[in-house]
């Protein structure tokens, strides 16, 4: 799904900012979107024909989110806990959007792995880089739970959000680099790294697009 030998840009969570995300794909390289398209910015729908364009172009690809499961969960007639960042996202989709929408979520790998690179929204797991990625609406089982959320403890922070931990860092083997979102880490506005006990590294490239941050992206040599 990303062609080999070509230079990459790795891009962050969205978040329906369609202007930060139409400089991000002004480029040549081929573009890998950690997920998250849509919700709380102010144009989820631009955002998604942005991304839907590259896919006709054979131009990029997008990973599996959780704010895409869920979007194409309630596209799809699923029962989904509604608010009002994903209400103000479906209010925008006229019915040729909503159809491609479900059909583009429906095929979005959850994970994808290239070389010395993955690429997940939540967290990795050392099964990913032999299991292939599930159906997007299916099950949560504990892979697919652990792609689009990362990690957690089961409690609740003050601020309503599940308490995440990073041990799932310590799992990634040496030589690997997984580039993920979700998790908005940074504290300089920049991505943040994080170096494992297994000597691997994770990227987070959530720096607040949509919620009033900004979108960061990174660019890649071929491999």
């Amino acid at each position: 799904m990303i062609p080999a030998g070509v230079p990459l840009r790795v891009i962050g969570d969205v978040h329906g900012d369609l202007r930060a995300f139409t400089a991000a794909v002004a480029t040549d390289r081929f573009v890998v979107q950690l997920g998250d398209l849509s919700d709380h910015g102010p144009d989820s729908a631009g955002v998604l024909r942005s991304m839907f364009g590259l896919l006709d172009k054979g131009r990029g690809v997008f990973i599996l989110g959780n704010h895409d499961r869920k979007l194409g969960r309630a596209l799809a007639g699923q029962a989904v806990r509604s608010d009002a960042a994903l209400q103000a996202t479906l209010s925008q989709l006229d019915d040729a959007l909503r159809e491609r929408a479900l059909a583009e979520v429906t095929k979005a790998p959850a994970w994808l792995v290239s070389g010395p690179m993955a690429f997940v929204h939540g967290g990795f797991h050392p099964a990913m880089l032999t299991e292939p990625p599930p159906p997007p609406l299916g099950r949560v089982d504990p892979l697919l739970s652990r792609a689009l959320f990362g990690e957690t403890t089961g409690r609740m922070q003050p601020d309503g959000y599940p308490e995440r931990v990073l041990r799932w860092v310590d799992r990634i083997p040496a030589g690997l680099t997984v580039y993920c979102g979700h998790d908005q880490r940074s504290t300089d506005g920049r991505p943040y790294r994080r170096t494992g006990a297994s000597g691997g590294t994770a990227v987070f490239m959530d720096t607040g697009a949509g919620k009033g941050g900004h979108l960061s992206w990174i660019d890649l040599p071929a491999v």
